[in-house]
């Protein structure tokens, strides 16, 4: 996927008003940042303004309010948070646009560099319906626009893709990056290439899935999505989650493998429990070998985590391998209890970023993961975008990104 698109150090900003579309979209908890990941992955791209002696105007959006004023997801704590970052005060403004914001980005000197937060501009039904005079509101407020929003690139909303039609438009460090290294998996990787997926259902990974059929030697598919290719071919799952409207399509997603030469992982063992938020393992069964009256004595039990031997199934998959992509765990990760599976997956793909190989792990619960364990930096590429990166590894065009190619 070739794009043409201007980055900042190719734009003139020395001393302009500078919009910048930024994903603050972060988990908070009674006004705290539980985690910082999209904030630190913005600080290049705004330390690289400050150095032009730009005056820094943010957007974002956090949390779905509907249009709506919530008090609760207000942006000036994270603006106080990414003050704490900088070590530069962030003036939090408690609106998006109107006289009152142009009013005091106007009083802003050039070469102050003064940062500005804007409220969430979701408290603005127009920004979802990328309405032209709202966004027009936003192109207002300055001279240049910058994306570097990659986690929200997939929408065409207001801030997205509205207001690059009427400023200048550039991506920021960050989005570029992340072109760059999903652009590494779709175009020409090295071989062999190995595709770990997983999470709760194939249907929300069934585009990645079809696209990267024809590009990977290696196909690991893992979580609860796993049990929908297993029920599909008659190996019982006992009480696990399925789709079982996608069993044809699992199916022929299997054969379209086979005449790829694709191999695929599957798991063969699987962690059962009472729930998914039980305290702990009920038992662990070799699927292949579940005879009918143990699937009645534990067809009331759900799969929470690939076993052991699955485990090792990964690690010799994974051996040799030159590119990866992760995306999805491989169990209920956020209960401790159900968590080896998903961990043993982050630990054996560090040691491949360590040993060469090309690592991208591909956003969403994937990378709640690798910062549980610490292992961000041990990773090529952590991706900020859950549902962008997925669609761009599709092959779909991005409203954010689109609006940017010259």
């Amino acid at each position: 996927m070739v794009l043409s698109i201007q980055d900042i150090p190719k734009a003139q900003l020395y001393q302009k008003r500078v919009l910048v579309r930024v994903d603050f979209n972060v988990p908070m908890h009674e006004g705290q940042v539980q985690s910082d990941q999209r904030i630190r992955a913005a600080l290049p791209t705004i330390r690289f303004l400050q150095e032009q002696q730009a005056t820094i105007i943010l957007m974002s959006h956090l949390g779905r309010p509907k249009g709506q004023v919530n008090a609760s997801l207000r942006l000036a704590p994270v603006g106080e948070y990414l003050s704490q970052l900088l070590e530069t005060p962030v003036v939090s403004l408690p609106e998006t646009v109107g006289e009152a914001v142009q009013a005091r980005i106007a009083k802003a000197q050039p070469g102050e560099g003064t940062i500005f937060l804007l409220e969430n501009t979701r408290f603005h039904g127009e920004e979802t319906q990328n309405d032209a005079g709202f966004a027009q509101q936003l192109a207002a407020l300055a001279d240049v626009y910058v994306n570097d929003a990659f986690g929200a690139a997939h929408r065409a909303h207001a801030s997205t893709e509205g207001v690059a039609q009427f400023l200048p438009a550039y991506a920021g460090l960050l989005l570029k990056r992340e072109i760059e290294a999903l652009s590494r998996l779709t175009d020409g990787p090295k071989h062999p290439f190995v595709a770990v997926i997983g999470g709760a259902k194939v249907s929300s990974k069934l585009g990645v899935l079809e696209h990267l059929l024809p590009k990977v030697d290696v196909l690991i598919i893992g979580g609860a999505m796993a049990y929908t290719f297993l029920a599909a071919q008659d190996i019982p799952v006992m009480d696990s989650l399925v789709e079982p409207e996608l069993y044809d399509t699992a199916r022929q997603l299997l054969a379209a493998a086979e005449s790829h030469q694709t191999r695929v992982v599957l798991p063969e063992d699987t962690v059962l429990a009472t729930a998914v938020d039980a305290e702990s393992a009920k038992v662990t069964v070799l699927l292949s070998q579940v005879t009918e009256n143990q699937t009645e004595a534990l067809a009331k039990l759900t799969g929470v985590d690939i076993g052991p031997l699955s485990t090792r199934a990964i690690r010799d998959a994974l051996q040799g391998s030159q590119t990866i992509l992760w995306n999805g765990p491989m169990g209920v990760f956020e209960n401790p209890a159900f968590c080896q599976g998903t961990e043993a997956v982050a630990r054996m793909i560090a040691e491949r970023t360590a040993e060469g190989a090309l690592t991208v792990v591909g956003g969403g619960d994937s990378v709640a993961a690798v910062e549980k364990l610490g292992l961000a930096d041990n990773f090529s590429h952590v991706s900020t975008g859950g549902g962008a990166s997925l669609e761009f590894l599709e092959g779909k065009v991005l409203p954010g990104i689109a609006a940017l190619q010259s």
